[in-house]
């Protein structure tokens, strides 16, 4: 069969039946979301939302294109002019492989915000995906995917994790006893240093 990229087939759907995804770590701070705008303002919507389609709710789940969905929601003149409809493209993946679509088309274009960044390796973790498969899907590498996971702070996601034995607890440890110095010590010991 035949691969066909979803931008081939895009889709006209009202933004009430599109809905943002629970883990996008991408931020916009205020200055760029304006220029996305003047940028739609301009040009209209150059690129598609990347969706996909939940049949239980009849609703399209955002993938990629967060910002340019709240453009459309914040400012009245683009919902008018659009009518209310947003350029939608379906992906048809599992949860896994949507966070990491997410990811990378978030990382391809800059960057994301660190907090939420380590909730979705902690729910691919949750989701059974090994540090490897991380690694491969979100372009990753395994000191990033440490770090983000100290971040949440779990210990059920170092179970698989290999540490070295830099030292070993001794068992019945018993700290040596020290004799108290007399002033007669303390005084030879000066006397000494002075020679």
């Amino acid at each position: 069969m035949e691969f066909i990229s979803p931008v081939y087939h895009i889709l006209s759907v009202p933004i009430e039946k599109i809905k943002p995804n629970t883990y996008n770590p991408n931020a916009v701070a205020p200055p760029e979301m304006k220029l996305l705008y003047d940028s739609i303002k301009a040009d209209g919507y150059t690129m598609p939302i990347v969706c996909y389609y939940e049949k239980e709710t009849d609703s399209y789940i955002i993938v990629d294109g967060f910002h340019r969905y709240r453009v459309m929601l914040e400012y009245p003149d683009i919902y008018e002019r659009e009518q209310g409809k947003l350029p939608v493209s379906v992906i048809d993946k599992p949860l896994d492989q949507r966070m990491a679509s997410t990811i990378r088309h978030n990382r391809a274009r800059g960057s994301h915000n660190v907090d939420l960044m380590s909730n979705i390796v902690k729910e691919l973790h949750e989701l059974g995906r090994s540090d490897a498969w991380i690694s491969k899907h979100l372009g990753m590498d395994r000191d990033e995917i440490l770090r983000l996971k100290q971040i949440t702070g779990l210990a059920a996601l170092f179970k698989d994790v290999k540490f070295g034995k830099a030292w070993r607890p001794t068992e019945d440890y018993e700290e040596p006893e020290s004799s108290p110095l007399t002033d007669e010590a303390i005084h030879e010991a000066a006397v000494t240093s002075e020679k």
